[in-house]
C-alpha cells in the first residue's frame, strides 16, 4: 500500500485537565497497517515534560473480549516500533520504504495490543532532555501515567485481561511497569489495570547472575561455531568475578561502582564477542549493519513520510530507532537486579513467562535460565525440580519448557535476540498460549539439545 494514496487520519482531539491528561489521538480511518480499528496519538504525562507517542491496534479476532498486550522495546533508548514493522506487528515495511505487507502471524491476531515508544525522547516521543528517565522508578512510574490515562480515555477496554511484554533491556522494564501497575491496582488507583501477566524475551534482568555466562555461551555450539578461542575464553573466565563484584556492590547501592561495572563487565565480556564481526543478536550470522546489525532503513523511510506522518499525527518529529541520549542517561541503572520485582506478584496469581531465542549472544539464554533458577521466591524449590520438557509447536520440536507455580522459562529453538523475527509463528503460539494460560510441555521425551 502506498501512504500517499491515503485520507487523513480523524483528529479525535484535545482532552482538557479534568480528565488528569491531555491527549492528540488519531482514529486511523484509511489504515496504513491492519485493516482493524487503530489509534495513534501522544499523551501529555504527569510526570514532566513528556510526551509518549503510541499505536495501538485492535484484536483481530475479538477485540470486546481478547486480552491487551502492551509492548516494550528496549536499548535503552530504542523504539517500539522496530518491533511493530520488523517483530510481531500487523505489518512489515517493504524495501521500497513506501509499502507495508500483512504480517499473518502477527500478535494481534488474538489480542488487542498497544505499542509505546518510551522512555520520553525514544524514537517518536518527546520531551525535555532535563527530564529524560535515570532509573526504572521514573521509568514505571512513567508509563504507569500513560496507561491509566490511556485506559482512562479508553474505558471500553477497562475490563480486558492485560499483559506487559517486552524483550532486552525490557528485561528492566517490564518488571518494574508490572510491579507499578499490581501495587498501583492494591491502592485504589484512579483506573485499574487488569494484569493478568508478563513476558521477558532475551532480557537482561539480573545482571549479577547472567554476566557470569557470557564466556560459556561464547564457546557454545549449538547451530552455530565458537566465537573466541580457548586462551580468550580464559581470560574472559578470570574476568567474571571482578565484574560480578562491582555489580554486586551497584546493586548494594554503591552507585559509583554501576558505572564502572558496565565499562568493566562489557569491556572484559562483551568487546570480545564484539570484534569478531559477528552478529551479538544472533551467533549465526555476521553484523553486516553496525552497531544494531539490522537494517531498519526502511522502517525509517516509511515513518518519516510526511504523507505517514499526517496519518499517524507525528508531524513535525523525526524518528530514529533508537535514542543514545536516551541510552545515555539509563548508564546507572544497567547493572541493577530486577528479577526481585517478581515474587510478591507471583504469590498474588500474576502469571510470569521468561522467554530466550537461543541463539542470542547478548542476553543470552544460559545466562537467563540461570537467573530463573537462582531467583529467591516461595516457589524457588518446586521451579527448580521441574522437569525440562519438549514444548512443540504443529508437532515439531520447538523449544525446551520449564513451569511450575505461575512461572515458566522457554528456551526457544533457532531464534536469536528477536524471537518473533526468527520464529514469527512459534513466538505467536507462545504469546498465544501465554495470554490463554494454556503453554504447556508436549508429551514427547526431552533431547538433549546443549
Amino acid at each position: 500500500m502506498n501512504p500517499k494514496i491515503f485520507m487523513a487520519a480523524l483528529l479525535i482531539g484535545l482532552v482538557a485537565a479534568s480528565s488528569n491528561f491531555v491527549l492528540e489521538e488519531r482514529a486511523v480511518t484509511e489504515p496504513i497497517c491492519d485493516d482493524v480499528a487503530q489509534y495513534t496519538g501522544y499523551y501529555k504525562l504527569d510526570t514532566g515534560d513528556k510526551n509518549y507517542f503510541y499505536w495501538f491496534f485492535e484484536s483481530r479476532g475479538n477485540p470486546a473480549t481478547d486480552p491487551i498486550i502492551l509492548w516494550l522495546t528496549g536499548g535503552p533508548g530504542c523504539s517500539s516500533m522496530v518491533a511493530l514493522f520488523g517483530e510481531n506487528g500487523p505489518c512489515t515495511v517493504n524495501d521500497d520504504g513506501a509499502t507495508t505487507t500483512t504480517n499473518p502471524w502477527s500478535w494481534n491476531n488474538n489480542a488487542s495490543i498497544i505499542f509505546v515508544d518510551q522512555p520520553s525522547g525514544t524514537g517518536f516521543s518527546y520531551g525535555s532532555r532535563d527530564d529524560y528517565d535515570v532509573d526504572e522508578g521514573e521509568v514505571s512510574a512513567d508509563m504507569y501515567s500513560f496507561l491509566t490515562d490511556f485506559f482512562g480515555n479508553h474505558s471500553e477496554y477497562q475490563n480486558q485481561d492485560f499483559y506487559v511484554f517486552g524483550e532486552s533491556y525490557a528485561g528492566h522494564y517490564v518488571p518494574a511497569v508490572s510491579h507499578a501497575i499490581w501495587a498501583g491496582n492494591n491502592n485504589k488507583p484512579r483506573v485499574p489495570i487488569n494484569l493478568k501477566g508478563l513476558a521477558i524475551g532475551n532480557g537482561l534482568t539480573d545482571p549479577e547472575v547472567q554476566y557470569k555466562y557470557y564466556p560459556d555461551m561464547g564457546v557454545s555450539t549449538n547451530n552455530h561455531k565458537p566465537v573466541y578461542n580457548k586462551f580468550t575464553y580464559k581470560l574472559m573466565k578470570a574476568a567474571v568475578p571482578t565484574c560480578i563484584s562491582k555489580i554486586k556492590s551497584c546493586n548494594e547501592g554503591n552507585q559509583g561502582d554501576c558505572s564502572l561495572a558496565v565499562e568493566g563487565c562489557n569491556l572484559a565480556l562483551v568487546q570480545p564477542y564484539a570484534t569478531s564481526g559477528r552478529n551479538v543478536y544472533d551467533m549465526r550470522i555476521p553484523c553486516e549493519h553496525p552497531p544494531l546489525c539490522y537494517d531498519f532503513s526502511s522502517v525509517g523511510t516509511f515513518l518519516n513520510t510526511e504523507s505517514v506522518q499526517e496519518i499517524i499525527g507525528t508531524t513535525g518529529h523525526k524518528w530514529s530507532s533508537c535514542n543514545m541520549d536516551v541510552h545515555a542517561k539509563l548508564t546507572g541503572d544497567w547493572m541493577h537486579n530486577y528479577q526481585d520485582q517478581l515474587p510478591a506478584m507471583l504469590a498474588d496469581g500474576i502469571r510470569v513467562l521468561i522467554y530466550a531465542g537461543d541463539q542470542d549472544y547478548i542476553c543470552n539464554w544460559i545466562g537467563n535460565k540461570a537467573w530463573t533458577l537462582e531467583m529467591e521466591w516461595p516457589g524457588k524449590d518446586n521451579f527448580n525440580a521441574a522437569a525440562d520438557k519438549s514444548w512443540s509447536v504443529n508437532n515439531k520440536k520447538a523449544g525446551v519448557l520449564r513451569t511450575s507455580g505461575g512461572f515458566s522459562f522457554l528456551r526457544v529453538f533457532d531464534a536469536g535476540h528477536m524471537v518473533p523475527l526468527d520464529q514469527p509463528e512459534n513466538a505467536w503460539s507462545m504469546a498465544y498460549s501465554f495470554i490463554t494460560d494454556s503453554l504447556r510441555a508436549s508429551d514427547e521425551p526431552l533431547v538433549s539439545v546443549d
